[in-house]
Order: structure tokens, then C-alpha cells, then sequence
């Protein structure tokens, strides 16, 4: 077993999932219960659907981006897979990761390394709609118990092949224009290119099960000829592990690296670690502790100065000696290699980030649900009440007031009825302009911006106007955004006014819920704009002139814009749905409250004493809906109190 100094990152992430499955529980008997009180309508219960997915498929990805050669994949096997006694990822001398990786967990796919083709560059489909087509990917089951089969497994990840000039420029790993960037030619004048253009590995490793993922994004040729990496894989990581070598420092293709995928104008700072691995290589049998340390050192200070991150943020490490310390239980040697530190910081950086963004949005969530079901109850409430004084006013009076008091509550059933039609109005101008919405975020509107940008880049030569096509589709991409916040704002109005009458007529309490906030999406677009307008650099100018390239380019883009436009959506469709369910709620209520008042009047008209028999049930009802308050308040304050995702909170949603 690893020492307790190695186990920071894994402890936290398991602490993260043991909240998210506790919460899940607690989650589930929140639903139930309200189920059983009946406080379950439409907008209630999806809003209790997309919490419980959001926590139970929250997923945490960190990328590891370095240049050949620094030791990357090494540092995935020390920090994550060294429990299985030996290197699993391929990282020995000329045996290393070839291709973008993805290592996660899916219970509904076999243990398994799955691998795209290369020669699938030369077709215009983006790796998303790649994953679609399953027959396209080279398939190797795993077995998770076995590690030197997992190990032998996972070998073709090195795979290489051996292809002309041409063929390489078309798969994008050769560029006359920059020869001192591309591969070496052999004897045969054939250069090595990568077998397999992307690999999904899943397995039911602990940490992947409790929703990490893993990016192993390997060597600038890769990365620069696979732009969906640059503008939308890495970009979407929760962090980003930056790996160079000590013992060279940042060369030239590092800093390439650094500037065009790991640094954005929108700022990643907070996000992206720098480890200087290797520093085994500078432990020199002739220079004494103070000498090697004061060398290290100065490649921290050099590293931190080029690449403009804070000192701190730079961690020098051994993972081959991280390794092989934790597979043989070496204490002193692991203290050494200095894994430990960076693994602290893993977790504190990565884990702390998540568990602020995770929990914002579960509290906004939690609340929202406690005030819209704490509506239901005190609605429920003072329609009780008010007919407990009603029958109070009853007390002592003849049956001839009593049939009265029968007419005039079918009365106002049957005027409150009439009203139906004015209520059914403001449904269809409300679903009117949410067409409209819809129509301006659909599949049609983005096909047409995104086939307007792809004529523009398609045009012959080098794409000197590239960056203006690209601000252009953007500039119309704000004004949609614009438009569908204009319309949103125009609902909210209506909503506002048709309430606010509604409550005066009626006696309802209904509220508008709060409209979508457009600004993260507005800002959410920028950081799609910067990935690629950083993307379009001189350094692409030449793959730029390509139109596959090209063409990949853009859908990578539609892909981002796409899922950018589905979770806006989703966020309308859920706001209109409250705003539904709402008034269904009160509107199912009042004509329950009518029905309740004519049967206790039938029950008192058919039976002496039925008015203080139907009084005291009515009481009774009023105590229970207090109690059913006080429990809505405990159940839904338990789970903000486990947004704190320490065990103790954990021990607490256990023994509620």
C-alpha cells in the first residue's frame, strides 16, 4: 500500500465522491417525501431530476500537455496507477504515449481501450462525431484485475507508422514551410507518424469511477494538427498539468506549447500547474545537497520567469522515482522525488475549484426548490385557513345559511372557471415568443452560421482575413445571444404583469422566476472566440490553407457552440417550465380548495355536528402543513450543510 503522505489526491477525490453519492441518498428521500405530501409538480420534479444528474455525473477532467520526451506519461502512472505494482501507461525509453488519450470511467461500456485510425484526418469530422460511429474504432478489452495484461493491453498507444511526405502533410504532421518542425525523414525517405489518432480508455480504476478523467495530450505536432484538442478539449479541463524536463528547461516547442494552448487573454492561471520532472537527472554523486537543490531552484525561478506564472506554481518532481518509491514502499526515496507536494497541490487546487463551482450551482439549485415547494405549503396553507374561518362563520347558523353559503362557493367556482380564458391567452403568447428563442438557438440558425464562416475560410491561399471572418461570425453569434436576451426579458415582463393581476383577481401568490443570467454565456462565447482567434496564430497559418483543416476547425467550433446552446436552452426551457408548473400549481390548488369547501358543506348539511367534525380536520390539516414546512426546511438545509464536503458533513447526511 502507498504511504498516507501519497494519498492527498486520492483521498480528497474519494471524499468528493462519497458526498456526491451521500447527497444522492438524501437527495432521493427529499423526492419521496414530496411525492408523498404531493408537492410534486412539473417544474419541481425536473429541477430535482437535473440536480440529482448534475452531482451524480459531475465529472473532473485534468489534462497533462507537455512536448515528447518530458516524462508525462510517467507522471500519470506515478500519481494514479502505481497501486497496480507496475507502470500501466507505455512511458519506458522510445515506448510512449502516442495519441490524445482519454481515460475515464462509463458502467455501461465494457473495460476496454478503444482507438481511432489516423487516416481519419482526412476526413472532415470532428472526434465527437467520431464517437458516434463505434465501428470506426479499433477495440482491445482490459482486464482490471490482470495489470501485466492491462499494461500489454494498452502497448498500441506507442504505435507508430511509417508514411511518405505527402501522406504526412495530408494527415498534418509536415509543413515545407516549417522544416525544422517536422519529423525526421529515414533512409527510405518515409517519416514516423502516430498509428491512432485518439484512444478511450475505459476502466474501473477507483478515482475514474468517482468521475475523473484524464487527458494525456502528447508532443505540439499532435496537438497543433488536432484543433478540437486546442479549442475545446483542453480549454474544458478543470486544470492543466504543464510537464517539462529539468534537465532541459523550456525549450523552444515548450513554450509553443505554453502560448498557444494553455494560455489564454481570459486568463487560466488559477488553473494550470508547471512541473519540472526529472530532477533525478541533476542528482549528481558529485555535488553535494545544498548544490543539487540550489540548481533545482534556479530552474524553478528560469521556468517561472519564462513562462509568466507564479513561483509556486512550479513544481520540480521525479516521477520515475515517485514511481518505483511507491511500488517498493520507500519512504526516504518518495520524500525525494518530491511527487508528494504536487500531488497536495492537485488536490487542493483542482478539488477546491470544483467543490466552489459544484456547490454554487447545487445551493442556487437547493434554495430555488425550497422556495418554490415553500410556496405549494403556504398556498395549501392559507387556503385552509380561510376556510376554517368560513366554517367558524358557520357555527350557530340554520341550514338555510348554510345552502347559501353552497351557491355562493359554486358561484365563484364557476366565475373563476370563466377565467380560464384569459389564462390560456397568456400561455400562447408565452409559448409564441419561447418559439422564437427556440428558433434563434435551434440546429437551422448554427448550420447557417457555421456554413457562412466555412465559405470564408475556404477561399484559396493563406488566410489573411481569417481572424475578420471569424469576428464577424461572432459579432452575429452576440447579436443572437442579444435577441434571445431581449425576448427573455420580454417574457419576464409579461410574466410580471399577467401575475401580478392574476394575484390580485384570484388571491394567488404567484412569482416570476428569475430569468436565465445571459452574461455567463455572453462570457462563455468569448472564451470560445479567444481559444480559437489564439488558435489562428502564424504558427497555424500554413495548416490554415488546408481545407480539411479548415473544415475540422469549424466543427470543432460547431460542437462547442452547440453544446453552449443546449445548456442555454436548457436553462429557458427549465425557467418556462417553472413559470408553467407555478401557476398549474395554484391554479390545481384552487379548484382542490373548491372541492374541499363543497364536500365539507355537503358533510355538514348531511350530519349534526359535521361543522365541528370538519373544523377540527381542517386544523389538523394546518398543524400537518407546518410540520410538512419544518420538514422541507430541515430536508433541503441537510443538503446545503453537505455542500461543506467534509466527512463530518458526509457523517451527518448519513444518520438524517
Amino acid at each position: 500500500m502507498e504511504g498516507s503522505l501519497t494519498q492527498s489526491f486520492n483521498e480528497q477525490f474519494q471524499l468528493h465522491g462519497t458526498w456526491r453519492h451521500g447527497f444522492s441518498l438524501r437527495l432521493k428521500f427529499l423526492i419521496e417525501w414530496m411525492r408523498d405530501q404531493d408537492l410534486m409538480d412539473a417544474a419541481i420534479e425536473e429541477r430535482l431530476k437535473r440536480l440529482g444528474e448534475q452531482v451524480r455525473a459531475d465529472k473532473v477532467m485534468v489534462a497533462f500537455v507537455a512536448e515528447f520526451s518530458r516524462g508525462k506519461s510517467e507522471l500519470i502512472n506515478a500519481i494514479f496507477f502505481s497501486a497496480y505494482g507496475r507502470r500501466i501507461m507505455p512511458a519506458s525509453a522510445g515506448r510512449t504515449t502516442m495519441c490524445p488519450t482519454e481515460m475515464g470511467f462509463d458502467a455501461d461500456v465494457p473495460p476496454c481501450l478503444r482507438l481511432l485510425p489516423i487516416e481519419t484526418r482526412l476526413e472532415s469530422q470532428s472526434l465527437m462525431e467520431w464517437r458516434m460511429v463505434p465501428e470506426k474504432w479499433t477495440q482491445f478489452d482490459l482486464d482490471v484485475n490482470d495489470p501485466d495484461q492491462l499494461a500489454r493491453a494498452l502497448e498500441p498507444l506507442a504505435e507508430t507508422r511509417r508514411v511518405t511526405q505527402e501522406e504526412a502533410h495530408a494527415l498534418g504532421f509536415w509543413h515545407k514551410q516549417t522544416p525544422d518542425d517536422n519529423p525526421l525523414v529515414d533512409a527510405k525517405g518515409l517519416v514516423e507518424v502516430p498509428r491512432w489518432r485518439h484512444a478511450l480508455i475505459n476502466i474501473e480504476h477507483p478515482l475514474l469511477k468517482e468521475g475523473l478523467v484524464i487527458l494525456d495530450t502528447p508532443g505540439l505536432n499532435a496537438i497543433g494538427a488536432e484543433p478540437e484538442l486546442t479549442v475545446s478539449l483542453i480549454p474544458q479541463a478543470h486544470a492543466a498539468v504543464f510537464v517539462l524536463g529539468a534537465d532541459t528547461g523550456v525549450t523552444k516547442s515548450d513554450l509553443s506549447i505554453w502560448r498557444e494552448n494553455l494560455i489564454t487573454e481570459t486568463g487560466h492561471i488559477d488553473t494550470r500547474l508547471v512541473v519540472l520532472n526529472k530532477i533525478d537527472a541533476l542528482w549528481d554523486a558529485l555535488s553535494s545537497p545544498a548544490q543539487i537543490q540550489s540548481q533545482i531552484s534556479r530552474q524553478c525561478d528560469s521556468t517561472a520567469e519564462i513562462l509568466g506564472v507564479p513561483r509556486d506554481r512550479v513544481f520540480p518532481v521525479s516521477a520515475q522515482k515517485g514511481l518505483v518509491a511507491k511500488v517498493t514502499n520507500d519512504a526516504e526515496l518518495l520524500l525525494a522525488s518530491r511527487l508528494p507536494v504536487l500531488e497536495e497541490a492537485l488536490a487542493q487546487r483542482i478539488m477546491a475549484q470544483r467543490r466552489k463551482i459544484l456547490g454554487a450551482a447545487v445551493a442556487k439549485n437547493v434554495s430555488e426548490l425550497q422556495v418554490e415547494a415553500g410556496r405549494m405549503l403556504n398556498i395549501r396553507r392559507r387556503d385552509l385557513t380561510e376556510q376554517s374561518l368560513e366554517f367558524k362563520s358557520l357555527m350557530g347558523k340554520n341550514a338555510t345559511v348554510i345552502k347559501h353559503m353552497r351557491i355562493r362557493i359554486s358561484r365563484e367556482q364557476s366565475e373563476f372557471d370563466l377565467g380560464g380564458a384569459k389564462i390560456h391567452a397568456v400561455r400562447s403568447v408565452h409559448h409564441k415568443l419561447l418559439r422564437d428563442v427556440f428558433k434563434l438557438l435551434g440546429a437551422t440558425s448554427l448550420r447557417h452560421e457555421m456554413a457562412q464562416l466555412k465559405m470564408a475560410l475556404n477561399q484559396k491561399g493563406l488566410k489573411l482575413g481569417i481572424k475578420r471572418a471569424y469576428g464577424e461570425t461572432f459579432e452575429r453569434l452576440r447579436e443572437g445571444l442579444l435577441h434571445v436576451q431581449i425576448l427573455t426579458e420580454e417574457i419576464q415582463t409579461m410574466l410580471g404583469a399577467t401575475f401580478r393581476q392574476l394575484n390580485a383577481e384570484y388571491g394567488f401568490s404567484l412569482q416570476p422566476p428569475s430569468e436565465p443570467k445571459m452574461l455567463e454565456f455572453f462570457n462563455e462565447l468569448d472564451r470560445v472566440e479567444q481559444g480559437h482567434l489564439q488558435y489562428l496564430g502564424v504558427g497555424n497559418a500554413f495548416r490554415l490553407a488546408q481545407p480539411e483543416f479548415t473544415d475540422r476547425l469549424v466543427r470543432a467550433l460547431a460542437t462547442r457552440l452547440r453544446t453552449l446552446r443546449q445548456t442555454l436552452l436548457s436553462a429557458i426551457e427549465l425557467w418556462s417550465k417553472s413559470a408553467s408548473a407555478q401557476l398549474d400549481a395554484q391554479l390545481r390548488e384552487r379548484h382542490r380548495n373548491f372541492g374541499r369547501r363543497i364536500e365539507a358543506i355537503d358533510r355538514i348539511q348531511q350530519a349534526a355536528g359535521g361543522l365541528n367534525e370538519r373544523s377540527a380536520e381542517i386544523e389538523a390539516l394546518i398543524a400537518a402543513s407546518r410540520q410538512h414546512d419544518k420538514k422541507l426546511q430541515k430536508l433541503t438545509s441537510l443538503l446545503l450543510k453537505a455542500l461543506e464536503t467534509s466527512a463530518e458533513s458526509v457523517h451527518v447526511l448519513e444518520q438524517a
